[in-house]
């Protein structure tokens, strides 16, 4: 990568150009000001800003490492009192997409508790106003929803505003970067406190669309519905399935392969592939979450909504009841499915045929030839477009703690109990799939919690987390006996470790070690992970053999991952699978795999925009629609250049309800349609063009 110049044009100083509306915070144009900023892996000169009015900025240069960052510390705690963002202008003057940081600090000694930051991201020569969100914490269990509506020209830094921060002792403010690769750029200019949050009330219209704001595709009349559709139905009429395709979606020009009459994987000029039953190479383009499920939480917030179906109206069908919601106390209420009410109106009371069959027929003509994770299982066996089976292991078996349990604790296979969950889990989806030759194989899990954020640290996560269970933990006693079987006398692991345990008993008790990790210690959890690690997979292989010889096991779905976990992984799987959220897939993610020569299938990946009255972008930003497509279609080209990878799947077939889907608020714009089934055309174009040229691109170009 070419060296890129990151510069930030900070417009600071004292409090200047106070209003009711905003506050200039800072200006460079007294030479002390320099004075307030610590640069941390970062260069810092001043720079001529204006040439008419000689005003002066701020160039910074963030080097490659793991956090460089330009902070302004307060001599004294400053008073933002009255005001709940922090605005700032951004330009990326550079030639590629650029991911940033914004944080804001009330202590600079308290913690992670004490932060308030959010991410945003600007395409090349991109401008655009950021506001981090700083009144009372955005808890989604209270709002619903992770984005909130911004003041109009400004995009919301993405993050978790739940956590309040104290407004009248902020400490510091900060713009970082995680990881750059070389020096990169950015241009950042007139930072101001601002009134960021806007009024909630009736934001939502009669089909779940954001009230204030207008935009291409936007739905006004119920009317429309049938337009659209018989519009729709003559549109995909002239553009059907893609013709060089055999019946399952696989390369019908392509060599042909050992047909197995199931999907198969192979080694075809050192490229993997998946087969076709047929026997023709397969390339799985595939959308989550295909299915109608969209339902937010009303009650409580019943201000929101300018319409809610009463008793009695045909569209209180769509009606439902949440409870045990994730990231927050248990909250019970009713919720409403926007989309579903949609569908009524637009394909009548019996809308679920009608609207499948239109699914498939979307998907074969946008060139996707795989109904992915998380989708309706009503498209299991349904003979026109391969399908990924999905299995969730539940059960009383016993877990733990790797350090970092977003979607909840880690099992624990070395319970007896974990394979009994495991069998139950698999044999009813194993009875529906089986002979079925549409099924492509199995995701089991999903972003389970094999520790850290990707950190060295979180690689001992696991073996910490059995340490520090109570001695009834099977994963705690076997993780002592491979610890005496290595060591014989304590006083031998005493040596290793650097610690002084009285005898066995006191790792009996729950222990959690102090202090940093010898080498020794470093290589028995690392060891013990492997172990657990292999024991996971090889217990739900073992079961999916049993119950279904005739697919693919295709993994865990990594999210958070460790070194240990992908190669046990590699080792065990017919097919490694990692959701990837970023703007291409990260090589070095599957970097554990390549020693074990097993294919990779890429299982989320989105992109998101506010431009179509939407809240939130989801984990990787677009400044608008034409921008989401064009980094959905390098997305997929970076992937088909990769030899390892056999697929990748979009996250998801629809956007999010605008105010939150009911257990976790998340509200992002990541659908191929939006909440009254239109479709959004710029990736409607992208996904037919590079879908197109899939196979072809895929046979003769090699890896970047």
């Amino acid at each position: 990568m070419s060296l890129i110049t990151l510069i930030v044009m900070l417009t600071v100083g004292v409090p200047v150009n106070t209003s009711n509306d905003t506050r200039s915070l800072t200006s460079f144009e007294a030479a002390d000001d320099l004075k307030a900023l610590r640069a941390h892996e970062a260069s810092i000169q001043p720079l001529a800003r204006h040439a008419t009015d000689g005003s002066t900025a701020l160039e910074v240069t963030f080097k490659p490492a793991e956090w460089p960052n330009v902070k302004m510390v307060a001599p004294t705690p400053w008073d933002w009192s009255g005001f709940d963002g922090l605005a700032m202008d951004i330009t990326n003057p550079g030639s590629t997409s650029i991911d940033f940081g914004v944080r804001a600090d009330d202590d600079l000694t308290g913690g992670p508790q004490h932060w308030r930051q959010g991410s945003g991201n600007l395409k090349p020569g991109e401008s655009a106003t950021f506001v981090l969100p700083l009144g009372l914490g955005l808890d989604p269990m209270t709002y619903g929803m992770r984005g909130l509506p911004t003041p109009p020209g400004m995009r919301g830094l993405r993050g978790d505003h739940s956590k309040p921060i104290n407004l009248a002792h902020l400490m510091a403010f900060q713009v970082f970067m995680h990881k750059p690769a070389a020096p990169t750029v950015l241009v950042l200019d007139n930072i101001r406190l601002v009134h960021s949050s806007r009024p909630l009330d009736r934001i939502v219209d009669q089909f779940g669309q954001y009230a204030n704001a207008d935009w291409p595709g936007k739905l006004k009349n119920a009317s429309e519905f049938a337009k659209r559709l018989a519009t729709e139905r003559k549109e995909l009429k002239s553009h059907q399935a893609l013709p060089d395709r055999d019946s399952y979606g696989g390369w019908r020009k392509g060599p042909k392969l050992k047909a197995s009459g199931f999907f198969r994987t192979e080694k075809v000029k050192d490229k993997w592939w998946l087969v076709t039953p047929e026997g023709r190479p397969f390339w799985s383009i595939g959308i989550d979450c295909v299915g109608t499920e969209a339902s937010t939480i009303t009650t409580g917030r019943e201000n929101m909504f300018s319409w809610l179906p009463v008793t009695g109206d045909p569209l209180s069908r769509h009606v439902g009841q949440v409870k045990n919601v994730h990231m927050g106390p248990v909250k019970e209420g009713a919720t409403f499915n926007f989309y579903a009410a949609n569908l009524q109106r637009k394909f009548g009371p019996d809308y679920l045929q009608p609207w499948s069959d239109m699914t498939l027929l979307r998907l074969r003509s946008w060139g996707f030839n795989t109904i992915a994770n998380w989708s309706d299982r009503r498209f299991y066996g349904n003979g026109r477009v391969p399908y990924v089976a999905t299995v969730h292991i539940g059960g009383n078996h016993g877990r733990l703690s790797s350090g970092s349990d977003y979607w909840g604790k880690m099992h624990d296979p070395y319970d007896p109990q974990f394979a009994e969950s495991t069998a139950k889990a698999i044999r009813p989806v194993a009875e529906k799939v089986r002979n079925d030759p549409w099924c492509i194989g199995y995701f089991v899990d999903n972003e389970l919690s094999w520790g850290g954020f990707g950190d060295e640290a979180g690689r001992s996560g696991l073996a910490r987390g059995a340490l520090a269970e109570s001695s009834a933990s099977h994963a705690k006693k076997a993780f002592l006996s491979q610890l005496k079987a290595e060591y014989g006398s304590i006083d031998r692991l005493n040596e290793a470790w650097g610690t002084k345990l009285a005898n066995w008993e006191t790792l009996d008790q729950p222990y959690k070690h102090q202090g940093n990790e010898t080498e020794a210690m470093t290589a028995d959890m690392r060891a013990f992970v492997k172990d657990l690690a292999r024991r996971y997979f090889t217990i739900v292989r073992d079961e999916i053999r049993r119950l279904d010889p005739n697919h693919l096991y295709m993994g865990c779905r990594f999210a958070w991952q460790t070194e240990e976990a992908v190669q046990a992984s590699a080792e065990i799987c017919d097919v490694v699978s990692f959701n990837i959220y970023a703007v291409t897939p990260e090589p070095k993610r599957m970097a554990a795999v390549e020693p074990f020569d097993k294919p990779c299938i890429l299982g989320e990946f989105h992109f998101g925009a506010l431009d179509r009255g939407m809240f939130h972008t989801g984990l990787v930003a677009a400044s608008d629609q034409k921008t989401r497509a064009a980094m959905y279609r390098d997305y997929v080209e970076h992937a088909l250049d990769n030899p390892m990878v056999v697929g990748c799947h979009w996250f998801q077939y629809l956007d999010q309800p605008l105010t939150g889907r009911s257990y976790d608020g998340e509200n992002y714009n990541i659908g191929f349609v939006t909440v009254t089934d239109t479709p959004y055309p710029e990736m409607v174009e992208a996904a037919r063009e590079v879908h197109a040229d899939a196979y072809a691109r895929r046979w003769g170009k090699a890896v970047q």
